[in-house]
């Protein structure tokens, strides 16, 4: 298996990104915007994600191209008067005191409180800085994400006697049909559909080589696939939060301060469920400067989930999750664009230097290989909605097909260590769903682009375990794997 990406020709670099905006839309239709309006518009400044932004965009100026100035100016009118900025908090409250009714873009989430004393569902919006509105009956029973990781809608608020109530919810709503999104991947070639991806999770692909496309694309691992466990290691500046922060609501961002194991796991006191129990991707960005309380039962508890899938504070409260984790983290490199210190976990936390962790990763992601975002780095063509794409990404969660073909090509060879054999199989089954979802491809084209960055992905765990403790030096030090036929 000695094949090198640069070597690699299966993709055409004649590809017309006009001609392929144009398939874009006929494919995708309504499920399809040119990535230029969401800058336009400015709607990323006022505090709400692209999957978000897009869909405003879309209601209120459907079409195609780029926007004229009087689309750009009626969106930003109906912003003003729907998404309110962290200083109309209070502006809005105030207009509910006056007894008049809003209406607000905004994301709901509910919490339910069963006490002796209380028995009552309050709604969270954090836009509007409300954290313990009233919901009428009948919108929860709706809409049952309200109760998990939330959702983003219009929201029609009125002030009560008993305090403000949401009367209605009219959520954001991409409809998925994993059948013709698996169809719509035929009328595109291998190259074509790469920079749909790209453009679609807000690159420009022109501005990246192959090799470093596939990195990026490797971002849509814990999407595509349950319980994908994985670090990025990157200097500033390469768009690691960028696609998660924008991607979808089951998708959970945290940047910086302080967690604690109620945040993560289960509150013991009110029995509430932590982000890995309500999101389908929690992401640490930037570990080095996470602060964790209780840091030994965090850590301890992390190993558990990551083992085993399982979710326990205590003994109090246990419930599994199939959540991906993924940590962001930054690194030093040299004049070469290579990182300075070895192990790679070196720069790390002290957890992410414990074996026992790391062997629980299923890869990381060599972010140092892709460069810098620049201003000509970010999408201009058509590309998927990003509410839909995200949809569609999550969909193949249950999607077993491809792993169980993957579990049958792939074998490890040599004296083979189980969790490299999990690893290198989960990842190619995801690379497969992200590149190849309607399951066409050649032996070639599986072993490159879905086998060869699993491979990569796994080896950098492995060396660095290799590197920090001898009990793994008793297997082969390179993961190698033979293919079989399907």
């Amino acid at each position: 298996m000695k094949q090198d990406f640069d070597v690699h020709n299966s993709l055409n670099s004649t590809l017309s990104m006009s001609e392929l905006d144009d398939k874009v839309q006929r494919v995708f239709g309504d499920l399809s915007i040119d990535k230029r309006r969401l800058p336009a518009t400015k709607l990323d400044k006022r505090g709400i994600p692209a999957y978000v932004a897009e869909w405003a965009i879309d209601t209120i100026s459907p079409g195609k191209g780029a926007l004229s100035e009087e689309q750009i100016t009626k969106i930003r009118d109906w912003a003003n008067r729907f998404i309110p900025g962290p200083e109309e908090a209070k502006v809005v409250q105030n207009r509910l005191l006056n007894g008049e009714t809003v209406k607000a873009l905004t994301s709901l989430e509910v919490d339910i409180q069963l006490t002796r004393r209380t028995q009552d569902r309050s709604a969270q919006l954090k836009l509007l800085q409300i954290s313990d509105a009233l919901i009428a009956d009948g919108i929860v029973e709706k809409y049952p994400d309200l109760l998990k990781q939330g959702m983003w809608g219009v929201v029609e608020l009125v002030s009560t006697p008993d305090g403000v109530t949401v009367v209605s919810f009219k959520p954001m709503q991409a409809i998925v049909d994993l059948k013709l999104f698996k169809q719509a991947r035929r009328e595109f070639s291998l190259q074509e559909w790469m920079y749909l991806l790209v453009t679609s999770m807000g690159y420009d692909p022109i501005q990246f080589s192959e090799e470093e496309q596939i990195f990026m694309l490797c971002r849509l691992l814990p999407l595509v696939q349950k319980s994908m466990h994985l670090i990025e290691l990157a200097p500033k500046g390469t768009g690691k939060s960028y696609f998660f922060e924008n991607i979808s609501s089951r998708v959970r961002l945290v940047s910086g301060g302080n967690i604690s194991p109620a945040v993560l796991f289960v509150n013991n006191a009110s029995g509430q469920w932590g982000l890995l129990a309500r999101y389908k991707v929690v992401v640490l960005d930037e570990v080095q400067t996470l602060k964790f309380e209780k840091p030994d039962e965090i850590v301890g508890g992390l190993k558990g989930f990551l083992a085993n899938a399982r979710l326990t504070r205590g003994g109090l409260h246990e419930a599994s999750s199939d959540c991906s984790l993924v940590m962001l983290a930054n690194i030093m490199l040299d004049s070469n664009q290579n990182p300075i210190v070895s192990p790679l976990v070196k720069e790390l936390p002290q957890f992410l230097q414990e074996t026992a962790f790391l062997d629980r990763l299923k890869g990381i992601i060599p972010g140092w290989k892709t460069k810098k975002l620049s201003g000509d780095s970010f999408a201009k063509n058509v590309g998927m909605k990003t509410d839909f794409f995200g949809d569609a990404l999550l969909s193949f969660r249950d999607d077993l097909e491809i792993d169980q073909l993957c579990s049958r090509r792939i074998r490890l060879t040599g004296k083979k260590y189980k969790r490299n054999d999990d690893a290198v199989q989960a990842i190619a089954s995801g690379m497969m769903k992200i590149l190849f979802p309607h399951g066409e491809v050649s032996d070639e084209d599986f072993n490159h682009f879905c086998v060869r960055p699993a491979k990569q992905l796994r080896q950098l765990v492995w060396d660095q375990l290799q590197m920090l403790d001898a009990e793994y030096r008793q297997y082969d030090s390179k993961i190698d794997y033979e293919l079989h036929p399907g």
